[in-house]
């Protein structure tokens, strides 16, 4: 295999967790990889090298540069966040208000900032930062309705080389009017921009109507015409976050059954669509998510922060039916850009539900789970020869007490809930995009 593989231009070693397959379904040790000293060689983006060092090291020329992390780093493939608003940057940890009342008291109003290009790109580079510095190497993004913020984003992404899904808002009711796009703008915009982004280095569209209550059934008919168009593009959308939210689709809708046959309806539910929250679900839309392929963003910390409830990720991920499942961050409800943060609220969401989520099944959610959400577990999301190069490099004792408390843990399984209990971006002591060190030291 390696043979088809760039010349490695560069190497770091360290232990590494990484996964060749899904936990929740097939158990942990048939889809683990751990090597407590491994190396991971790289060139042009790609991983062409990775095992345990004594094996690698030979395989590799003599004169390569090895950054060793040593043993109380822990390297993984880069944490993926399925959905995050980037204009709500701004606005993180806004203070009071469920679903409804927080979309009118603050992210209208901040939105509607973003009509400023220059604006826009300042906070896309703030945005995009701040994801470095928390190990996130993907993100499937929302903009806003002004196609301006949708370049802002592509733009910034694209100099750093990261791998980014994102869309223009397409929102033409129950909005402010200097929101609203319409039917036929919401559709021409969004082509445009496909047209221009998808496929673009390692830049990917997503058509994106805000949610049901900000659409016409027009409206999403038209996202899913031009989905058709443009098949191999991402659909995000938001989907069951809140009963009111329900309850208010229900009278918007009264001729559909229930919230997932207003998007199925209009030919949103397939294959990469991505449904932000899912938290209120029921058994038959659980199995109609499973029969299209379609995809649950689990944000926990925007859960909880505007009191809309807990997913129950193993109700979802049920082998008679499993749905797709990634983990969001869901700024600027969800209240930490940090992946371990949110895992953290994962495993109290888990608890809420009788569950246990393992530290392990965490770190895969957030890895290579979050990819096959996606559908693109075959680029990133795991370590591999052929994988491209984006990974993140944790410092297992970033602070003082975690430090002390790692003193006492007896193995992975209690290293790996120690950093999703008590670690944040203090952690992250490096985060690779792409086979380029863009955060921390290299």
């Amino acid at each position: 295999m390696t043979e088809h593989l760039p010349t490695p231009t560069c190497a770091i070693r360290g232990p590494v967790l990484t996964f060749t397959g899904d936990p929740f379904q097939v158990g942990v040790e048939d889809t683990m990889v751990y090597e407590s000293d491994a190396i991971v060689a790289f060139g042009d983006g790609i991983i062409t090298h990775f095992g345990p060092a004594t094996d690698i090291r030979p395989q590799l020329p003599a004169d390569l540069r090895i950054r060793n992390y040593g043993p109380d780093a822990l390297i993984s493939a880069g944490f993926i966040d399925s959905h995050v608003h980037f204009p709500q940057t701004p606005m993180i940890a806004a203070f009071g208000g469920q679903l409804l009342d927080w979309l009118n008291d603050y992210t209208f109003p901040t939105e509607r900032k973003f009509a400023d290009k220059v604006f826009a790109a300042s906070v896309a580079e703030v945005f995009l930062h701040e994801c470095l510095r928390n190990g996130i190497t993907t993100s499937c993004v929302y903009c806003t309705v002004f196609p301006q913020s949708v370049d802002a984003l592509f733009e910034e992404a694209e100099r750093l080389g990261m791998r980014i899904a994102a869309g223009k808002v397409m929102m033409n009711r129950n909005a402010p009017d200097d929101l609203l796009d319409t039917t036929q703008s919401s559709y021409d915009d969004s082509r445009a921009l496909l047209q221009k982004w998808h496929g673009r280095d390692r830049l990917m569209y997503a058509i994106t109507p805000r949610f049901a209550p900000t659409s016409t059934e027009d409206q999403l008919d038209a996202a899913g015409t031009l989905w058709d168009e443009f098949p191999d593009v991402y659909m995000q959308t938001h989907l069951s976050e809140s009963p009111g939210e329900i309850a208010w689709v229900k009278k918007l809708f009264p001729d559909r059954d229930g919230y997932l046959d207003v998007y199925h309806h209009s030919k949103l539910c397939r294959p990469r669509a991505v449904f932000g929250h899912c938290i209120h679900l029921t058994d038959d839309e659980l199995h109609r998510m499973h029969h299209t392929g379609s995809a649950i963003s689990h944000c926990p910390t925007s859960n909880f922060f505007l009191g809309s409830g807990y997913l129950d990720i193993f109700k979802a991920a049920d082998a008679s039916r499993p749905v797709r499942v990634g983990l969001g961050t869901d700024l600027g409800a969800g209240t930490s850009f940090s992946i371990l943060t949110t895992l953290n609220e994962a495993y109290k969401a888990a608890q809420l539900n009788n569950r246990k989520l393992t530290a392990i099944h965490a770190f895969y959610l957030a890895t290579r789970g979050t990819a096959h959400s996606m559908y693109i577990e075959d680029k990133v999301g795991s370590i591999a020869p052929g994988m491209e190069a984006d990974m993140v490099v944790l410092d297992t004792k970033s602070t003082p007490i975690i430090d002390y408390r790692m003193q006492f843990a007896n193995n992975l399984d209690e290293v790996l809930a120690i950093q999703m209990t008590l670690g944040d971006d203090r952690a992250v002591k490096a985060t690779y995009v792409n086979g380029k060190c863009l955060y921390g030291t290299a």
